[in-house]
């Protein structure tokens, strides 16, 4: 079982917050980064539960995964 849009939706824009700090960028570049990221598909996954995990466990995979994609480029 997912999480209501609406918790979902609060959910994605506290972590865009938490992502736009972490990395001292507007919170629409943040948003961009999120949207076009792998972490973005996995939370929105009922399979992969990474609904589940606090916010900033979530920003810390993605900024994982910022790191791995700058790494092989």
């Amino acid at each position: 079982y997912m999480l209501s849009d609406i918790l979902m939706w609060n959910k994605v824009g506290r972590v865009v917050t938490l992502i736009a700090k972490r990395l001292n960028i507007s919170p629409e570049r943040a948003l961009d980064l999120f949207y076009s990221s792998e972490t973005s598909l996995r939370l929105h996954n009922a399979d992969d539960y990474l609904y589940l995990m606090g916010d900033l466990y979530i920003v810390d995979e993605l900024v994982s995964e910022l790191r791995a994609s700058e790494s092989h480029s």
